[in-house]
């Protein structure tokens, strides 16, 4: 047949056949042949192509694949998942006649309370060859429409990306865009996993203690109506961030819902002057440099600062909230009573560039560039002259972010390791860090720190169970390049247990108003310690379970 076509079609009928009726009777076959293989193949390419798309659009659960990993917590439960969904379309002109009756039947029985029958008859009438009938329809809507099989009724199938925990974890997790790409949080740091692979992204934190975080805050928020609330906790060795909150927050499954401000990570990318906890380092350095901690240091009077000409530079005035029980105090108490006068003092004792290179060992001089993000660049001293000096020993006139100082702390306290943290969970054995103080000296900071959550103004963090080592912070902000009184940041560090420390914790309020309560107080004392207390209180049971 093959050869008799090619003969044909080269030499024409006259070849083949001889016999004038019999040639004619040969081109209304070969044409009617001609005719039909067009037809068999322009139906074969159509019901290919209607194929593939059906495969696309209206395929089988087994057919279906997840184009983006699931992100998961250190305990498996899911913070972000793609989800099967599908829009209903109509595509008017590929409905057969004899199906349209059959097909706006179905579109009301999907879909009853958007369309009548009437109007779905309509619609099939339409001048558009693609109609959108429903977004994000329902199961039992995609699964009328699919049972029913009908051509030009199909399924749009697309993939959502869910947000189980929504505000919960939104500045960690963060979002990922239309187009399925990460755009915030963990969705853009681990972009490339989460695109590549389909087993899920395990992150460090625990959504149970998250939750408690959250729920702290928000109360603690509204309860001092501060302008903002963060709170974080790492694991002390590994570096693993177990919980993350920054407050306010926004819906990552709503993002008009909230002003965009709010996708701002404070912990990260705000900076402050977190005052008292520099008196931390400061005394670190003090045992550094060889200044005994019993030596004793006179507190009963303003410290005036002198400058070139002998005129009073800086008056440090801390002595009317602070009432020593004798004139002189030693190294330790100078931390443990958060004593400005004295911290002084023993900063200028310091050797000149000891401070400088101190704060550039705990890498809060710059910028840090995280495995899960960079933080602002830190506001450090123009100059280091006896004022500068002096003042930075309380944390004034040193700004970092709450991230910057939590890891400086954490370095300090665990043995003098600076550990750089994670949002992955993660073995002991593959911890990366750098020696920045000796054993010795982190050692004899811890009791100090214990002494302060027990005597002194961290005594509202403490919690039974467990010994906590801490430092709080009152430090006033700027308005126009002044302090202003009114307004200041409240923070609470913490590191437990206290003689070998597994977590270290750090809440920061914003601008917290006083209450009945406090009466009318907004240091730390009142607010930010007794917000980690309750927070240690719920979480400890999860920890050490």
């Amino acid at each position: 047949m093959y050869k008799v076509g090619k003969d044909i079609l080269k030499h024409g009928f006259s070849v083949v056949c001889g016999d004038a009726t019999t040639r004619k009777r040969l081109k209304i076959v070969y044409r009617l042949f001609l005719l039909a293989f067009v037809a068999f193949s322009i139906q074969t390419l159509r019901l290919g192509i209607q194929g593939t798309d059906r495969s696309r659009l209206a395929g089988s659960a087994s057919e279906w694949m997840v184009q983006r990993a699931d992100i998961v917590d250190r305990n498996g439960d899911i913070l972000a998942k793609n989800v099967e969904s599908g829009h209903i379309i109509l595509r008017n002109r590929a409905v057969r006649e004899q199906d349209r009756d059959l097909v706006a039947q179905t579109i009301h029985k999907a879909m009853p309370y958007e369309y009548s029958l009437a109007q779905a008859l309509e619609l099939l009438d339409s001048p558009k060859r693609f109609i959108r009938l429903k977004k994000f329809a329902s199961d039992n809507q995609r699964k009328i429409v699919q049972q029913a099989r009908l051509e030009g009724l199909e399924i749009e199938r697309i993939q959502t990306r869910k947000y189980p925990k929504r505000r919960l974890f939104s500045h960690v997790v963060g979002f990922a865009g239309e187009d399925g790409k990460g755009l915030e949080g963990a969705e853009r740091i681990y972009n490339d996993y989460l695109q590549e692979n389909k087993d899920p992204l395990r992150l460090s934190v625990d959504s149970r203690i998250q939750s408690v975080f959250y729920e702290q805050l928000s109360i603690a928020m509204q309860k001092y109506q501060t302008k903002a609330a963060m709170g974080m906790m790492m694991n002390s060795r590994t570096g693993e961030i177990i919980a993350m909150v920054s407050l306010p927050d926004f819906d990552p499954e709503n993002l008009r819902a909230d002003p965009a401000a709010n996708r701002l990570f404070k912990p990260m990318r705000s900076v402050y002057e977190l005052g008292s906890i520099f008196k931390i380092f400061n005394t670190a350095l003090a045992l550094e440099n060889g200044i005994d901690s019993k030596k004793e240091y006179y507190v009963a009077k303003p410290f005036p600062i002198y400058d070139k000409n002998g005129r009073i530079a800086k008056n440090i005035t801390d002595i009317r909230s602070f009432k020593p029980p004798r004139p002189s105090i030693n190294v330790e108490e100078i931390m443990v009573h958060s004593c400005n006068v004295g911290s002084a003092q023993i900063a200028l004792e310091l050797p000149e560039g000891a401070q400088q290179e101190f704060f550039e060992r705990l890498h809060m001089d710059k910028a840090l560039s995280l495995e899960f993000g960079r933080t602002e660049n830190s506001l450090p001293q123009r100059k280091w002259g006896p004022v500068e000096r002096a003042t930075v020993a309380y944390g004034q006139g040193y700004a970092v972010t709450p991230m910057h100082l939590m890891l400086a702390v954490n370095a300090v306290t665990n043995g003098g390791i600076y550990i750089y943290p994670t949002l992955q969970k993660r073995n002991i054995g593959v911890v990366h860090g750098e020696r920045v103080l000796a054993d010795e000296i982190s050692a004899k900071l811890r009791p100090i720190m214990l002494r302060v959550a027990e005597e002194t103004s961290g005594k509202k963090a403490r919690v039974a169970g467990v010994q906590i080592a801490g430092k709080t912070a009152t430090a006033e902000k700027y308005t126009n390049g002044k302090i202003d009184t009114k307004r200041n940041v409240t923070a609470f560090v913490g590191v437990f247990p206290a003689n070998a420390p597994q977590y270290t914790i750090l809440v920061v309020l914003d601008e917290p108003q006083g209450t009945k309560e406090s009466w009318g107080w907004r240091t730390a004392a009142w607010n930010a310690v007794p917000v980690t207390g309750k927070i240690l209180d719920s979480i400890l049971p999860l920890i050490f379970e």
